[in-house]
């Protein structure tokens, strides 16, 4: 048993590095069509033409970059920069030297690897700060969201998808139907707004802060003040994330339990005279949600790459999500592909460990007959 798990875990170790190999290539390529490379921002305001995205940008200026590894421009022409006319070209050579695309394509996307082995993710071209830094700042909001998140769906799927499993056909269970349907139907930006326009003075009352999670001097407040601060900052995005998570988690709960509920084990269960309660949890629960919790690190790794980041942007919590949208937005290619990186790299791991939890739970289960 031991040998082959990790025999398995070895396989899938090794299969993580095409497959990285694959989605950094996939993004340089990408990234080469995209218009208005860092070398034609920088172009434009100094002929006096300042972008919108770099005026909204919160950082430093264009500073001590250095030939950063991990560039990559949608600029692979050799100073022929449309609006140049009128600069000095070696001025425009300096400035492609700076930013690393001085060198062909194929030679950045090679350093970049080289670098990434050793986690050298570059530096930001508009930060004098390394993007493993960046990183590494900008990880605690998001994995607070997206754990909170987490922990309470499974709080309230598992229970509800439970009573509706023992409920089945009953009024309780066609209308939490319903409700479950509306939160699987509507994204979780739209319960986002909803709840801004609602409860955070959008129009009607003003209960809860509109962005970030803590307020004003939080450093001056006691411990116990500061806990309850987090805690009401955190109140509406961690509700309209959980709000439109839920859904397929309590299907999934209901599902597995009906599934479970009437097959020989649990009548002879009930044959020997064992309280509902003792049979529901005593004997149905382990096998029926050894889906549902085995795959709580799958569900986080979603929560905490996808629907972080919209929310993130709505609320202004300074999170990866965030960082990666301003990313994107300012064309700042080192922190792009960085966090893709760090994103896909958590993502793999993170599905692993989901496996070996299906073993934990269950160790009926052989990995012998798994595929990778």
């Amino acid at each position: 048993m031991i040998v082959s798990m990790l025999f398995y875990i070895l396989k899938r170790l090794l299969l993580m590095i095409p497959t990285l190999f694959g989605i950094l290539l996939l993004s340089f390529v990408i990234v080469q069509f995209v218009p208005g490379g860092p070398v034609e921002k920088m172009i434009a305001e100094l002929q006096g033409h300042n972008t919108s995205a770099t005026a909204r940008f919160t950082g430093g200026g264009a500073g001590d970059t250095g030939a950063t590894a991990g560039a990559s421009s949608a600029m692979s022409r050799n100073s022929t920069y449309k609006g140049a006319q009128g600069l000095d070209p070696e001025f425009i050579a300096e400035l492609e030297e700076l930013y690393g695309f001085d060198k062909p394509a194929p030679v950045r996307f090679w350093i970049m690897l080289k670098n990434y082995l050793t986690f050298d993710l570059g530096e930001s071209y508009y930060r004098d700060v390394s993007v493993l830094s960046l990183i590494v700042e900008k990880m605690p909001v998001s994995i607070s969201l997206g754990l909170w998140s987490t922990l309470i769906i499974y709080l309230i799927s598992i229970p509800l998808g439970i009573k509706k499993a023992v409920k089945d056909g009953s009024p309780f269970d066609v209308w939490t139907s319903a409700a479950i349907f509306i939160g699987y139907a509507v994204p979780s930006f739209m319960f986002a707004i909803m709840l801004i326009v609602f409860f955070a003075g959008g129009r009607y009352w003003n209960f809860f802060p509109l962005q970030g999670l803590t307020s004003d001097g939080w450093e001056d407040f006691s411990l116990l003040g500061q806990i309850a601060d987090y805690a009401w900052h955190m109140v509406l995005p961690t509700a309209a994330m959980v709000i439109s998570g839920f859904a397929s988690l309590t299907m999934l709960s209901k599902n597995c339990f009906l599934d479970e509920i009437n097959k020989q084990y649990v009548l002879t269960a009930r044959a020997k005279g064992l309280s509902e309660r003792q049979v529901l949890y005593g004997h149905i629960f382990r096998n029926a949600m050894l889906i549902v919790i085995a795959g709580f690190p799958a569900v986080f790794v979603a929560i905490f790459f996808t629907g972080s980041l919209l929310i993130e942007v709505i609320f202004s919590l300074d999170g990866l999500g965030f960082l990666s949208y301003n990313s994107i937005i300012n064309r700042d290619y080192p922190v792009v592909l960085g966090t893709l990186y760090i994103f896909s790299l958590m993502s793999m791991v993170m599905h692993l460990v989901r496996d070996l939890v299906y073993v934990w739970i269950d160790p009926r289960i052989d990995f012998e007959s798994r595929s990778v």
